[in-house]
């Protein structure tokens, strides 16, 4: 996928998603995981930029439903999601994306969409491989097929 397919499919992704979704972005730096998040959140009805949460570790912004844009990139302690209130945040009431979950997966929810960023020798476009854990999410690949 190009970038431009690459946002667009996010778009597609976030027109469907719920509260309680979540969203884990994975692949090396430079694949795209902030583009897809940009996506999402203008599906979810975001109208403020969106942003790498690098320096900041969450971004909140609010559409249809509150995102929460996690990036664990920084992170080197499983204790450092508690300090960030990462169990309060993630939950029921918005949805979660979560930049660099790979850093700390036992923290992870168990019931996640985990979607797999990996650049094309191209440089620009990009694989997009999409691995459900739990039925809500089986029954959003169907929806996006």
């Amino acid at each position: 996928m190009t970038p431009e397919e690459t946002e667009e499919f996010g778009f597609r992704i976030g027109t469907r998603l719920q509260a309680g979704d979540c969203l884990c972005l994975t692949g090396t730096l430079g694949a795209g995981k902030t583009l897809l998040a940009q996506g999402i959140a203008r599906g979810l009805g975001v109208t403020d930029p969106v942003t790498s949460p690098t320096f900041t570790v969450l971004q909140v912004y609010q559409g249809r439903l509150p995102v929460y844009h996690y990036d664990l990139y920084r992170l080197r302690r499983s204790e450092e999601l508690i300090d960030i209130g990462f169990d309060e945040y993630s939950g029921p009431s918005g949805v979660t994306l979560i930049e660099w979950p790979d850093m700390f997966p036992e923290s992870m929810p168990e019931e996640a969409l985990w979607v797999e960023l990996s650049p094309e020798s191209d440089g620009q476009a990009r694989k997009i491989t999409l691995t459900p854990h739990g039925n809500r999410y089986s029954v959003l690949l169907k929806e996006l097929s």
